[in-house]
Parts: C-alpha cells; structure tokens; sequence
C-alpha cells in the first residue's frame, strides 16, 4: 500500500470522526485542509433516492450561483447570421454551424457549455452520441436551446451551473474555489442544495436526498447533515 503523504494524513486526521455536520462546519473544515498549489474546486456530490432509467424519477436543472463557480467556462454555440454576431458579441469563445458540427465530430470539443438556436437543433442532433455522455447536449429545459443567445451566454459566463443525475442516483458540481470566502461558499453550497430539492421528481419516492457530501479537489470529504441543510 503507498505511503501517504504528510498532507493528505494530516488533512484525514482533521477529518475523523466528522459527519453529518452543518454547511457552515463543513466549509471552516474543507478551507483548512484545502493546501494544495493550486486553487481546488470545492465539489458537492448529493445521493438521491431515484432511478435515473424512469422518466418520470429523471433529475435535471440549472442554477445560477450566486457567487459563481470561480471556473472560466468556455462556451460554444451553434447559430447563424445575426445571431452568430450576438453570441459573439456577448462572449462565446466559439461560434458556428456545420462547420462547428464536423469540428465536433472529428473529435475536438473545447467547451464546456454548449447552446443552440432552435433552427440548429436538426445539425446538432447528429452530435447526440458525442455530446450526450458528456452532458453538453443544448436542452431547452436548461435554456441551452434559445433565440435569447445573449443571455444564454452571459448566464454561462457568469457562473451557472446544470446538474443531471447520473445512472448511479447522484448528482454532482463543482460549487466554488478554496479561495472563497467561508460565507460566499456556504452561499452557493445552499443555493445548489436547494435547487436539487426543487427539482424533485413527481415519481421519487420515499427518501428523496439520501447524503450530501463535500470536498475540495486533493482532499476528503465530509458529509452534511441532510436535515440541517434542506432547513437553511
């Protein structure tokens, strides 16, 4: 078995015995072990009591943060003409039609968000198998498939995130940076908690979120007491 390092054996100690504690208590936690060279993400990962292969028990949404991600998000959108000009004009570091697609295809996707005018939808749905898995494909569900590109955009720009649930039953984003103040994280942390209990499925039954877990991207995790922060 390897060797832990001093950090990591430090950062677990700090941790054990800590569960199910408030979202403020986790932040202080997280932010004290988070050391690393760089700025770690601080990711939520939330258990939820569906199955994910019924329609009717499927969990998706969007939120906007609001104190951001922190993250630079690079967007890509599928228009013409005057609304290619405005997507550009608003800030997507990529626009195009089917030249976009067979970029696409050939195996090149530098984004991270991807939006779609509606006369699109017929060129970008031949890129379903490749977009689809990576949970870029443009939903009008998430406002992804829009005439409004401007603020489709600006809303990616700005620190909006779309969460799916996956096979597994879980939901997982990445909610701010170490660097964060302890409040503006707890902020977010609540706002995401709360925007996957809003987007509670008329077929989930019994306990809806099971665990709630966070951590920052080299560190452990801790788990939230569920009750705690669905009542802040």
């Amino acid at each position: 078995m390897a060797k832990l390092g001093k950090r990591t054996t430090a950062a677990k100690a700090a941790f054990a015995g800590k569960s199910d504690v408030s979202v403020e208590d986790a932040v202080a936690l997280i932010k004290a072990s988070s050391t690393a060279k760089f700025d770690e993400t601080i990711d939520i990962a939330v258990v939820l009591g569906v199955d994910p292969r019924h329609a009717d028990q499927m969990v998706r949404g969007v939120i906007a943060l609001p104190n951001g991600t922190g993250k630079t998000m690079r967007v890509a959108v599928f228009a013409r003409d005057a609304k290619a000009e405005e997507a550009k004009a608003a800030g997507a570091d990529i626009v195009g039609a089917e030249d976009l697609m067979e970029i696409v295809q050939g195996g090149t996707i530098e984004f991270d968000r991807c939006i779609a005018t509606p006369d699109m939808m017929p060129v970008v749905g031949r890129l379903g198998k490749v977009l689809g898995p990576r949970n870029l494909m443009p939903n009008p569900k998430v406002g992804t498939v829009t005439m409004d590109v401007k603020s489709a955009v600006e809303a990616a720009k700005g620190g909006e995130v779309q969460f799916k649930v996956e096979k597994a039953g879980v939901v997982h984003a990445g909610v701010g940076k170490a660097s964060f103040d302890e409040a503006k994280l707890v902020e977010n942390i609540k706002a995401f908690i709360g925007a996957v209990q809003r987007a509670k499925p008329e077929g989930a039954k019994g306990t809806y979120m099971k665990k709630i877990a966070v951590s920052s991207t080299m560190g452990p995790g801790v788990t939230l007491s569920v009750e705690a922060a669905l009542a802040s």
